[in-house]
């Protein structure tokens, strides 16, 4: 790439401390360049939440000796910010792709925020070295699906990246038409992947970068490794529980990745990267939502196996670092208890069982095979089961009526109201817990699609409007229930793929 002008520093900036942490890794991690900016922009959606997060006050777009609109949408940057795109590679749909890396995404610097270090990152800032044919800039219509992704998920109380804002500009993008530019910031502890590991033993073979990435992981966010007799296998073995624990968490709440290559998994077990994702409408096992996976390699049920393939591969990654293959198999086993256990807690929740039985793992599969049967709506029925009346008589119609085979749904729930007798559980205290954890407001497709048509008409009032419903997925917002009613018949018809 030829040399790019460097955007302007500004000289007045929010009270925000930078540090260099992963800047300070070296030149075998990073290229460092400056941002390509868009011209005229404009705000699309901003997260309060976050923004506090970052420690932003709240008038921090208002703020005009601040510039923060130029900041996110590549223009100019703080005073601190040492902006750079990190080199990784990894596998794509189980096949090595090789070198990858931040292709359109930038980051600018690590905050020490009120909670923790954050990085602070571009998404659609433009070219790097790791574009290969892309061209390193993001739309409109994916923008505003990752940004409502990342806050929905955060509230659903998922591990995962978050959003801060999204930029928007009349710079034409091609994809498979002519759409806008925009610029989405994405906040994390951090955005190491699985494919750094991968590409410091595979492509760049530099064990003593793979170290160093090592060690900064553990010394930043995982001390307890440090300590271990072997902390690079406690390293990997920590990888393995916190990625099934989120595995567990997304089957729980019907969450579908679409896209889980080994350069789209967090060596912090976090939610990254929102490309093709999607929400369960009907319950389908094997529903598949990225239109770009042809094999059904990531579909809903196959996911918790995904991600143990691909912790493999951050094995293999790590292999230079660990003395023995059995030491890292052994380490690889922690992802099935912790998939497993959290598993059943999360179902036995979204039930209402307060105790642990033997028989519940068969109570809640035989649900979720009448569900299947009937494609029955997955977060709606969850939903509506938290009503459910344990007196003699009661038909339990709203729940009851999703299904159409009656006489299946009482033989399961007469089993449920045994159940729930056993450990004597009160309707009203159980509906409250139940509520608590099976979400009311999810971001299906058709309301994300809804916003975007608007948005693509220079109306943003919809995203932001969304953006505060999500935000609260567990009340009942009854002046929002059209939001959480069934989709309609076109939604069936919505697509998204790699370019989503």
């Amino acid at each position: 790439m030829s040399a790019l002008p460097l955007p302007p520093v500004l000289s007045e900036a929010p009270p925000l401390r930078f540090a260099d942490t992963f800047h300070a890794l070296g030149d075998r991690f990073h290229t460092a360049l400056p941002a390509q900016g868009v011209p005229d922009p404009h705000w699309v959606v901003t997260s309060d939440a976050c923004a506090a997060d970052l420690g932003l006050p709240p008038d921090w777009t208002q703020r005009e000796e601040w510039h923060a609109l130029q900041v996110f949408s590549g223009n100019a940057v703080w005073p601190g910010m040492r902006t750079l795109a990190g080199v990784y590679s990894g596998h794509q749909f189980g096949v090595w792709a090789g070198q990858l890396g931040d292709g359109r995404a930038l980051l600018l610097g690590e905050v020490d925020s009120p909670t923790g270090p954050l990085e602070i990152q571009l998404k659609g800032s433009g070219l790097t070295p790791y574009s290969r044919m892309g061209d390193g800039r993001a739309v409109l219509r994916s923008s505003i699906r990752e940004f409502l992704c990342s806050e929905a998920m955060h509230a659903l109380g998922v591990p995962t990246t978050r959003a801060l804002c999204v930029t928007g500009s009349p710079l034409p993008v091609r994809r498979e038409t002519i759409e806008t530019a925009a610029v989405c910031t994405r906040v994390s502890p951090s955005f190491i992947r699985f494919g750094h590991f991968e590409h410091f033993t595979h492509t760049a073979q530099d064990p003593d970068a793979l170290r160093t990435l090592a060690d900064h992981v553990i010394d930043r966010f995982e001390p307890q490794c440090r300590s271990a007799a072997q902390p690079y296998v406690a390293l990997l073995e920590t990888v393995a529980r916190k990625t099934g624990e989120l595995m567990a968490h997304w089957q729980s709440i019907g969450f579908c990745h679409g896209v889980m290559n080994t350069d789209n998994m967090s060596i912090l077990g976090l939610t990254i990267d929102y490309g093709p994702f999607g929400f369960l409408d009907g319950f389908d096992p094997g529903h598949i939502c990225n239109h770009s996976d042809h094999q059904g390699r990531y579909a809903y049920a196959r996911q918790p196996n995904a991600a143990f393939w691909n912790l493999h591969a951050l094995a293999q990654g790590l292999m230079p670092l660990i003395d023995e293959d059995d030491d890292a198999l052994d380490a690889l086993e922690a992802f099935k208890p912790a998939f497993a256990n959290t598993m059943q807690s999360r179902m036995r929740a979204k039930l209402g069982l307060r105790t642990a039985q033997d028989s519940d793992p068969a109570l809640i599969d035989s649900l979720l095979k009448l569900m299947a049967a009937e494609r029955t709506d997955f977060t709606i029925a969850f939903r509506r089961l938290s009503r459910f009346q344990t007196a003699d008589g009661a038909d339990n119609a709203p729940v009851r009526d999703l299904f159409v085979d009656r006489e299946a749904f009482d033989a399961w729930a007469a089993q449920y109201r045994t159940r729930l007798a056993a450990e004597n559980s009160i309707d009203a205290e159980r509906a409250l817990a139940m509520d608590r954890t099976n979400p009311k407001f999810i971001l299906r497709n058709h309301l994300a699609q809804e916003a975007i048509h608007k948005a693509e008409q220079g109306d943003f009032s919809e995203t932001a409007r969304l953006l505060k419903v999500l935000q609260r997925p567990f009340d009942e917002q009854p002046e929002h229930a059209a939001d959480a009613d069934f989709p309609p018949d076109w939604a069936q018809h919505i697509e998204v793929s790699c370019s989503s």
